[in-house]
């Protein structure tokens, strides 16, 4: 379980051939072959780790490849990244499964006289369910809060510090993003789903 609270930003050394290679020293010390580590809000399992060169690579299945926006990525970006919550740590942010629902875009970036800034991203509509209003929602492995939630559209106030420290200063309109809507929200309304369909077996 990840909490959506980023601890390092990483550069791509390497995309090719399925093979994700991330140079992060400061995170690369506390992880190990067959850990877990989200990047970009997406669990995944680091096949090698390099602790002199700061590295580390992870593979790239072709469901994450079609579910994400990883496969966008290139030699120079860079990219939220966050190790998973260790028993007995503080949860900061909101629990995260580092699985993606969907890729959302960034439809408008306004910066407040305060220093910070107001984001509003697009999904499909379809997920207006799992998206509430005052609640938690991951934005490319960041625990941020929704409001303004209607027709797949949201907004989330974000702070200068937030800003500086992960991939959001460098996202913009159009930008595509991946979006993890909160657990409790999502079995809510499967449950909600299957009492008013009033099919047992979809419950199960």
């Amino acid at each position: 379980m990840f909490t959506g609270i980023v601890q390092a930003l990483g550069e791509v050394r390497a995309h090719r051939e399925g093979r994700l290679i991330v140079c992060a020293p400061s995170l690369v010390r506390d992880l190990a072959v067959g850990g877990s580590v989200a990047v970009n809000g997406v669990c995944l399992t680091a096949v090698a780790v390099d602790p002199h060169a700061g590295t580390f690579a992870a593979e790239l299945s072709p469901e994450t490849l079609r579910r994400t926006t990883l496969g966008e990525l290139a030699e120079g970006d860079r990219v939220n990244l966050e190790l998973p919550l260790r028993a007995g740590e503080f949860l900061g942010g909101h629990l995260l499964q580092g699985h993606v629902d969907a890729v959302g875009e960034v439809r408008a970036v306004e910066p407040q006289p305060d220093g910070s800034y107001l984001f509003a991203f697009r999904v499909d509509p379809e997920y207006d369910p799992w998206i509430v209003e005052k609640g938690s929602i991951a934005v490319d492995g960041i625990s941020l809060t929704p409001f303004g939630v209607e027709g797949g559209r949201f907004r989330v106030a974000v702070i200068p510090h937030t800003y500086r420290n992960t991939t959001l200063q460098a996202r913009g309109p159009g930008a595509r993003v991946n979006v993890e809507f909160d657990i409790l929200a999502k079995y809510v309304a499967k449950q909600l789903q299957c009492q008013r369909r009033g099919a047992e077996r979809e419950c199960r």
